[in-house]
């Protein structure tokens, strides 16, 4: 094999599943674990937020950081933070995960942005889109079998999850020093003026320029969905009858998973705006979000349906943005650019956690779903562009 799916890569990817894994155990243990200590929709809404929002103001920084010193010299570094994270979770309550998950949260931040810049440097343009889109596979192979560990663990009782953390900690840290990008730049350190880009000016771009402006919106939007669907169906799921956030979270993963790998080769990689096929996404989506809404009434087969096509625009949208905005960006501060693009992902999901969590303490999970799908909605329309965009 060669290209994306060559040796070198496939260990880059093994990675990303390592590193993701105890995300994916912990998504479901620290709602249930905060209901339990007594914490309100809100509070479990801030923990699980606090993860994103703090990834999404280190992204910017970690691509200029990552520009100037390589994606592997920074790799090794934030793999002992997220170690010293994931161990100080088995230890602690409430406050102390909220301090892990912003630990975790600024090695997310230094660590996505270290390999899907290493993983764009080194293919070739026509296999960007492929390599971006088994880096998103990777990390959502954990979705798989992650909640449903999770889900033996909380049921077993909570003995086995101090070896399950350190394990993953360990395990991470020994594959991930060993890792290598052979892209000849990651000793490389930057000395050109153009390529000294100043972080705080380029946050301007968000609104600047048109290209990244349009992509930030829908993937903030779609991102608000996908977060609350993160913090809340493990408590969502339990009001419903055969309902289980195992099940649920599992069908979604393997989705994005089999979408993705399936899909890899028909992501657009041309740097043209395919209205239709985004439009068409976001409209999925906002079926999943109405039919997860509408699963406390029609019962579980909505409630996994929304699943299913949760996890196929989710499959979809990301890969086709990102691989859209790596051909019309300027290269001389593309890596930053992409980082304040994959910032408004992180903030999306955070805020489907953060803003979300107020909303179903004042109504319902139902109608917070149901406002999922009317944002989603919104964007079938935002996404509409009459005139493609070549590059």
């Amino acid at each position: 094999m060669s290209g994306a799916l060559s040796w070198p890569f496939l260990r880059l990817y093994l990675l990303v599943l390592l590193y993701f894994s105890g995300n994916s155990i912990l998504n479901v243990l620290i709602p249930l674990q905060g209901e339990v200590l007594g914490a309100s929709n809100t509070k479990i809404g801030l923990i699980m937020g606090a993860y994103l929002l703090t990834t999404m103001f280190f992204r910017p920084w970690a691509g200029q950081i990552i520009q100037k010193h390589g994606p592997i010299k920074v790799l090794r570094i934030i793999l002992i933070i997220n170690g010293f994270a994931l161990i100080l979770y088995t230890f602690t309550g409430l406050g102390g995960y909220l301090i892990a998950r912003m630990l975790q949260g600024v090695s997310t931040a230094f660590f996505s942005m270290a390999l899907q810049i290493g993983i764009i440097d080194a293919l070739p343009e026509k296999e960007r889109s492929q390599g971006i889109s088994l880096y998103s596979l990777f990390s959502y192979l954990p979705g798989i079998f992650g909640p449903l560990l999770a889900l033996g663990i909380w049921q077993g009782g909570m003995n086995y999850f101090t070896v399950v953390m350190i394990a993953i900690a360990i395990f991470t840290g020994v594959f991930g020093y060993s890792a290598k990008i052979r892209n000849g730049k990651e000793d490389i350190v930057s000395s050109q003026e153009d390529y000294d880009v100043s972080t705080l000016k380029s946050f301007s771009q968000l609104v600047k320029n048109p290209f990244l402006f349009k992509c930030s919106i829908l993937m903030l939007v779609a991102s608000i969905v996908f977060g609350a669907i993160t913090a809340f169906i493990p408590l969502y799921a339990a009001q419903l009858k055969y309902g289980n956030a195992g099940i649920f979270l599992m069908l979604q993963g393997g989705t994005v998973v089999i979408t993705r790998f399936t899909l890899r080769k028909n992501i657009p990689s041309d740097g043209k705006w395919h209205s239709y096929f985004i439009m068409g996404t976001m409209l999925l989506l906002a079926i999943a979000a109405q039919c997860v809404s509408f699963s406390i009434i029609g019962g579980i087969f909505f409630f996994y349906l929304g699943a299913i096509l949760i996890g196929i625009a989710q499959a979809i949208l990301y890969p086709t943005l990102t691989t859209f905005l790596t051909f019309v960006l300027p290269e001389m501060n593309r890596n930053v650019l992409l980082g304040l693009f994959i910032a408004m992902a992180d903030l999306g999901v955070s805020l489907g956690g953060i803003i979300m969590g107020p909303v179903v303490d004042f109504s319902s999970y139902s109608f917070m779903y149901m406002i999922c799908a009317i944002l989603s909605f919104i964007m079938v329309i935002f996404a509409f562009n009459r005139n493609k965009i070549v590059v």
